[in-house]
């Protein structure tokens, strides 16, 4: 490479060696042959050198030094290339990809071609999607190497990107067509590929098929080709051409719904008996096909559906197929159908205790051979499901463990056990019974991950660990192994756990891990930029970055992030003292034996974060000595993050604004689910922002206008625009009012107050429990003296219909003290609960029971164990929001065990 400063013939050998050694990765080596040069009085401000010096030492970990030298060596040298390109490497590994881009450009300035550097800068702007600038990058490499492959394959991908999709087909058809080969490889084949599905894009299926029937010899993907072939027959309405190849298809693949599917449409089955009659042939062509038999249960009703399920049930309860019901689940949307699968469940479990045959028909029929005993088995655990989905816990608990009677070694039996008890909301029962489970197969990493997850649920952290440490690697704990291995639903769940147990740190924690990996992902795609181009997986590369460009839609990244903005703006509504000031008491006043207790508490206190401390500092020590080991072998893209100290993050100095950070994504990806918005509504009323308010209100009445949450969210905003317009103080600027009165009809109804808005609410939606709920809270936050009226309506709900979940949310909010002291009318609710949902822990009357010895964390948060606090009300007040998933966790006794005991099984094997 030409320089600026050029160095004599012996330096210049010395300089061209310090490359090698860098790109051979021999980075101590390369600091000696630099020392050489620089030692040197003519060259020691020699800016090239200083440039791959700092280079070099960036490699070994040794940033700041790199940085003083990349910069000296700039500053000597501003016209050469080779010291901004380095300084644009530098700036890369420290992420700082846009600071990085103008160091390229500036070193283009000084060597407008060199393919290094504009190789670099299309990473850089493909990985910050800036698509236009790609494309002139990709279009200037393409000039300067147009016998590269590469070259050709970038430029017609920036024009693809873009959507400019006739430029993008005639680059890659002249490609095509330019090269000569006599056997096509895998390479050629996925070019061929890529460039049907540019086609396709551009909305041409005709030439897209045109195209697929010219070269699909040359197409190495056989299904890939088939599959196009029959989805573009479809789409141009060619049913006659489309039926061959879907059933070839299915002949490949009997057991792929997808293609039925698509050979009904193209066979021109849409009534639903010929659809019936149509699957019923493929049944008789296709013997052991799931599907053929699976997919007419959608669409049959009557006594049809009943003859199909009938058929259905008897074939896989006959063979022993565990998850027969998961794969039926899809039906019990229907009520009717729901009850015909029940009736006959019932039928065969009677008749295979009586007889041993499915039905008295058979029984009677001498031709018909005994089912095997192994049928009762099935036939009870699926009643038990079957029971559990319709949440009456008694009658699947009895059918579970009778079936566990019957063959006490099968583990899906004990997760359904475990299942059950959850759903009946006994988290703790539940997990013993998944504990169970998994000492039945220590090696069974799903069954292990499930007890894990059911630990979780209950707040026992440290023993879920214990379990998933049986899976990590040995030598490091399972929680570091875990963030390692991006185990997110883990952490998820650990976060969740953290939250409901008011360990806020640790929460956020757990949340900032996995944020943390969603940034790794995005970073990892420079791996595939160069990789994808070289091995012509192109159609993969743009499946990627089209992911990548969404990926904080994904829902592990929605649960962390609700998990943290909840968790923010319950530190931001009620912070926590400093760490110095957390018990501070007016001792003065204290009696001596009272002082001495304080002392001896707030002396244990102090060793107890000592060790701590100490403990953490040996853990960031060796941290430090695994990455600075990383370095030393040459890995220069080695993790530099700061450390999350749970202490640190529990005391944030802006809450909303560390809130808002997790709350961005979710505007830009997840603006379908109206939680974004309303989160963003709870950030934006603590900011006292009225139009951003007023905007994320819109958008959640744009996805559901009538939801209960929502209309809570309304009524606050009005009451607020009340107090301030109101206010002399706090006035609203004009522009602002402008806008909101445009709003108000929509918002508001013409409803004069926000009490009439709330009461008229009530009035629409007085059958739906969430309504009734919200309405509660708002009246007493309008206006305390109606408290009994409040406290009426939430306890007046018949409780027949309600879920549990949603039950647990009224008591727990009842219990919470938000409407002031209710006794009375908790106890009255709290029995009617008990009566509804027996073996709900949460309404266990404890005091009346045996108590289950719990630890002490367990216990602490035990009936708090599902809330998530969070200021519902411009008042101070904390609304409880209880997940729909799980229930509180109390200390109790296992009632349905006792039951169990003095009813006995009510089942015998055969």
């Amino acid at each position: 490479m030409p320089s600026s400063d050029p160095l004599p013939p012996k330096e210049s050998a010395l300089f061209r060696k310090i490359l090698k050694c860098y790109e051979m990765k021999q980075y101590k080596n390369g600091l000696k042959l630099a020392k050489q040069i620089l030692t040197n009085p003519k060259f020691t401000e020699h800016g090239e050198t200083l440039a791959m010096k700092g280079l070099t030492l960036n490699c070994l970990g040794r940033k700041e030094e790199a940085y003083e030298h990349v910069r000296r060596g700039l500053r000597n040298d501003l016209k050469s290339h080779v010291c901004w390109h380095v300084y644009g490497l530098l700036q890369r590994s420290d992420k700082k990809y846009d600071e990085a881009i103008k160091c390229y450009r500036n070193a283009l300035k000084w060597e407008k071609d060199n393919i290094q550097i504009l190789r670099d800068l299309s990473l850089l702007q493909i990985q910050m999607r800036d698509l236009e600038g790609y494309r002139e990058t990709r279009h200037q490499l393409f000039k300067l190497r147009p016998s590269q492959h590469a070259s050709w394959i970038g430029f017609a991908m920036s024009y693809h990107l873009l959507g400019d999709y006739e430029t993008a087909m005639n680059i890659l058809e002249t490609f095509r067509s330019s090269q000569t080969m006599e056997t096509f490889d895998y390479k050629h084949s996925e070019l061929l590929l890529y460039q049907n599905n540019v086609i396709q894009e551009a909305g041409h299926h005709e030439k897209a098929l045109q195209h697929l029937k010219d070269y699909g010899t040359q197409i190495l993907d056989k299904l890939a080709v088939q599959e196009m072939m029959g989805e573009l027959c479809l789409k141009l309405g060619r049913h006659e051409e489309a039926l061959p190849i879907f059933k070839q298809l299915i002949d490949r693949n009997p057991d792929n719904a997808a293609y039925f599917r698509k050979y009904m449409e193209a066979n021109k089955k849409t009534d639903g008996d010929d659809l019936i009659q149509a699957y019923r042939a493929t049944q008789t062509e296709y013997p052991q096909s799931f599907c053929a038999r699976r997919l007419p249960l959608d669409i049959a009703t009557g006594e049809q559906f009943r003859e199909l399920v009938d058929e259905h049930l008897r074939r896989n309860l006959r063979k022993g197929v565990p998850p027969l019901f998961v794969n039926l689940r899809s039906l019990y949307r229907d009520v009717e159908k729901v009850k015909v699968i029940g009736q006959l469940a019932e039928c065969y479990y009677q008749n295979l205790i009586s007889s041993g045959y499915f039905s008295a028909a058979d029984a009677d029929n001498p031709s018909v051979p005994k089912e095997p005993a192994s049928a009762l088995l099935w036939t009870m655990y699926y009643l038990a499901q079957h029971y559990d989905h319709l949440r009456e816990s008694e009658k699947a608990l009895d059918f579970i463990n009778a079936a566990i009677e019957h063959t006490p070694t099968l583990i899906e039996l004990f997760v359904t056990k475990g299942r059950i008890y959850k759903h009946a909301g006994d988290v703790l029962e539940a997990v013993k019974w998944l504990d169970e489970a998994q000492s039945l197969d220590t090696a069974d990493r799903y069954i292990n991950s499930k007890c894990a997850k059911y630990m979780l649920r209950a707040n026992q952290i440290k023993e879920a660990e214990e379990i998933c440490a049986k899976f990590t690697r040995e030598g490091v704990s399972a929680m570091e192994n875990l963030n390692e291995m991006q185990c997110m639903w883990f952490q998820t769940e650990c976060a969740l756990a953290f939250q409901r147990m008011e360990k806020w740190g640790e929460a956020l924690k757990k949340c900032h891990e996995v944020d943390r990996h969603f940034s790794e992902i995005i970073e990892d795609q420079f791996d595939f930029h160069t990789y994808c181009m070289r091995k012509m997986t192109l159609r993969s590369y743009v499946e990627l970055l089209r992911l990548e460009d969404v990926l904080r839609r994904h829902p592990f990244y929605f649960r962390a992030a609700k998990c943290a903005i909840e968790v923010y703006l319950r530190l931001f509504d009620k912070p926590l003292a400093a760490e110095s000031t957390a018990e501070e008491l007016d001792i003065e006043n204290l009696p001596p034996p009272e002082l001495k207790k304080l002392r001896n508490k707030q002396r244990k206190a102090q060793k107890k974060k000592a060790e701590q401390e100490s403990a953490q500092a040996k853990e960031h020590q060796k941290k430090e000595a695994y990455y600075k080991k990383l370095y030393q072998e040459g890995d220069p893209e080695a993790p530099q993050l700061d450390e999350l100290v749970p202490e640190k993050l529990a005391r944030p100095d802006d809450p909303l604004e560390k809130a808002i950070e997790f709350l961005k994504p979710l505007q830009q990806l997840a603006k379908a689910n109206i939680e974004t918005h309303l989160m963003a509504f709870e950030i934006y009323l603590r900011r006292n922002k009225l139009l951003l308010m007023l905007q994320s209100l819109k958008r959640a009445r744009q996805i559901d206008p009538n939801n209960p949450v929502l209309h809570g969210c309304i009524v606050r905003f009005y009451r607020v625009l009340e107090q301030r317009l109101a206010s002399k103080e706090d006035v609203v600027d004009e522009n602002v009012k402008i806008v909101i009165d445009r709003e108000r009809e929509n918002l508001f109804h013409g409803h004069q107050t926000a009490r009439a808005l709330n009461d008229a609410y009530l009035q629409e939606h007085k059958g739906n429990l969430d309504a009734v709920y919200e309405v509660a809270k708002i009246i007493y936050t309008l206006d305390e003296k109606r408290r009994d009226e409040a406290i009426a309506l939430a306890t007046s709900v018949d409780l027949q219909s309600v879920p549990l979940e949603k039950a647990t949310r009224l008591f727990l909010l009842l219990k919470s003290g938000y409407f002031g002291q209710c006794e009375e009318q908790l106890k009255a609710f709290k029995k009617l609960c008990q009566k509804r949902y027996p073996l709900a822990v949460v309404f266990a009357d404890v005091s009346a029971t045996p108590v289950t010895t719990l630890t002490t964390t367990q216990s602490s948060s035990a009936e708090s164990t599902q809330t998530t606090v969070t200021d519902s009300s411009n008042t101070g007040r904390g609304a409880m929001a209880v997940t729909s998933e799980q229930t509180p966790v109390v200390s109790g006794v296992d009632k349905s065990s006792k039951k169990q005991q003095k009813n006995g099984p009510q089942i015998k094997s055969n």
